[in-house]
């Protein structure tokens, strides 16, 4: 091969991995096309990829040696026990004795010919590599790696080139110094741009976290909400892509599909910014600023008091008609009265805290107790309640009024649009979709939007279980004591057969033990009692 054929070859091979290298995603890889790029190009025997670090050092990423088979860092997995080379001594002087710190500090390439006859430079290191391994280190290309910005973020050092033809050492050409030149600027350009889009993904990421966080930290009755969901979605999302049976088994979510699946569970909530914490930390029926129960007892000692100034006045009555069997009977009815109050208000006392599902006769019994007589100051017969804590303590499930409910139930509608505002890059588009559809229903009865199962993508239906078992679960809801592994299956088969949730999904939750899964990691000891799948509402095996 003529010089000016090996020379067109040469730069052939530097474009091809110029663009081998802005096409690598994975960080250490990248560091190892670095190094073996460079050692093809100039037939170099070893070669080393050193990192700036913070701290003024130069911190060992690769270390390559093919004679003697050395391969350090990167993939291989095996550690470099060289400690990081400093580019300051401690006297706070610059390291101008050690070539890669010199290549660094003086921002220049040292080519250097047989490093046992360089002077200026301390190759005491070398010498005893090369005296334990029967190495023989000769000829050496520092190069410093600077990026866009002109800042060094690395140095690339290659040891002994040899003849292609002999296999001699010899030292590295002014054209291969020139090839390894722009080899290393392309390279410090592709590590950059990885490290800054690395740098803005977890950005983002943190930012994710920490909406999540002050949704959750708004709130004592919801935390965790956020943070849990993700996790258990993710724990669902793995088992659909490993089953291999029932009607998903030929589908399957890439790893780029289930980062936009997470970062969608993370956000399912983040319209709950904008929720009252009021409703979102309604405890009681009758809490508003304060529990309004408070005044209920209050009302219930006036009663009282009325009670036994009637009392009083017919006892005086029957006293003075001596009539001894009028004096028993009020008393017995003074009596029976007062315990009649006592049990009115241990009973408005729990049904004030909320309960999935308020029996109508415990309603009937708050609309009876509302119309007891009670005197206002100026002497007039008024309610013992009045419309409104009749309203809230007749509320059918937990703590909110219909019209708090849908207060409340607006936040999907404030996720979908904050999502939707946001200018997504490609691999993230369907983050709204995801996140804002864990309230819909398969039958259309959902919200916001009231979509059908044909209209929910697979990873939107999975999210709805998550929040769903989620919730039946977690033990910080106010109105609802923590429900146990085989309730809340119970609960999930029901809204299966309701058309509530994914028929399909539901199954792999089951088969694949994904709520087993979640269970040892989140749920109380308490909680984890004894599952028969069998008998679990609508599920299929």
């Amino acid at each position: 091969m003529t010089a000016r054929n090996a020379l067109i070859k040469q730069l052939e091979d530097l474009n091809a991995i110029g663009i081998a290298l802005s096409a690598e995603h994975d960080h250490q890889r990248l560091l190892e096309m670095i190094v073996m790029s460079a050692k093809r190009l100039t037939n170099a025997d070893a070669g080393t990829l050193y990192t700036v670090t913070p701290d003024k050092t130069l911190q060992f990423e690769i270390v390559r040696t093919s004679s003697l088979g050395i391969a350090m860092g990167g993939t291989t997995g095996k550690h470099i026990p060289f400690p990081p080379l400093p580019l300051y001594l401690d006297d706070g002087q610059p390291n101008q004795h050690m070539v890669a710190a010199y290549a660094v500090l003086n921002d220049c390439t040292v080519n250097i010919d047989d490093a046992y006859a360089a002077e200026g430079f301390d190759f005491s290191g070398t010498r005893q590599f090369d005296q334990t391994t029967g190495y023989r280190s000769c000829s050496f290309l520092t190069v410093p790696m600077k990026n866009h910005d002109g800042d060094i973020i690395g140095v690339l050092q290659l040891i002994n080139a040899q003849d292609e033809q002999t296999g001699d050492i010899v030292s590295f050409s002014a054209s291969s110094q020139q090839l390894v030149e722009s080899l290393a600027s392309q390279a410090a350009i592709a590590l950059t741009n990885r490290q800054l889009i690395e740098g803005l993904r977890g950005l983002f990421e943190a930012f994710i976290r920490l909406i999540a966080g002050a949704i959750d930290a708004k709130s004592p009755y919801t935390g965790g909400h956020c943070r849990r969901v993700p996790e258990l979605a993710m724990m669902l999302a793995a088992a659909v892509n490993r089953s291999s049976s029932g009607p998903l088994k030929n589908f399957q979510m890439s790893g780029n599909q289930l980062d936009e699946l997470r970062i969608a569970a993370w956000l399912h909530d983040c319209g709950k910014i904008a929720t009252p914490e009021a409703l979102m930390d309604k405890p009681t029926k009758l809490s508003a600023i304060v529990d309004r129960i408070g005044v209920i007892e209050q009302r219930f000692s006036l009663l009282k008091k009325q009670a036994e100034c009637r009392f009083l006045q017919q006892q005086v009555q029957a006293i003075r008609e001596k009539q001894e069997q009028m004096l028993e009977a009020v008393a017995q009815e003074y009596a029976g009265w007062v315990q009649q109050l006592d049990d009115d208000l241990i009973f408005l006392r729990k049904v004030n805290e909320g309960c999935e599902s308020m029996p109508t006769e415990d309603q009937d019994r708050v609309r009876q107790i509302a119309q007891y007589p009670l005197e206002d100051a100026q002497g007039n017969r008024v309610n013992f309640l009045t419309e409104d804590e009749v309203y809230n303590l007749t509320i059918v499930s937990g703590t909110l009024t219909p019209e708090e409910r849908q207060v409340v139930n607006q936040h999907i509608v404030v996720t979908i649009d904050m999502l939707e505002s946001l200018p997504y890059p490609p691999g993230l588009q369907r983050v709204p979709e995801y996140a804002g559809g864990h309230h819909e229903r398969l039958d259309g009865r959902g919200y916001p939007r009231g979509l059908t199962k044909e209209q929910l993508s697979i990873p939107a239906r999975l999210m709805c279980i998550a929040d769903i078992f989620e919730a039946l679960t977690s033990g910080d809801r106010p109105y609802k004591k923590a429900k146990t592994l085989s309730e809340s299956l119970h609960i999930l088969g029901e809204m299966k057969l309701d058309q509530h949730i994914d028929p399909d999904l539901f199954d792999i939750f089951i088969r694949e033990k994904v709520y087993l899964q979640y269970a040892r990691q989140y749920l109380q000891p308490e909680q984890i009692d004894e599952v028969d799948e069998a008998a679990i509402p609508g599920y299929r095996l």
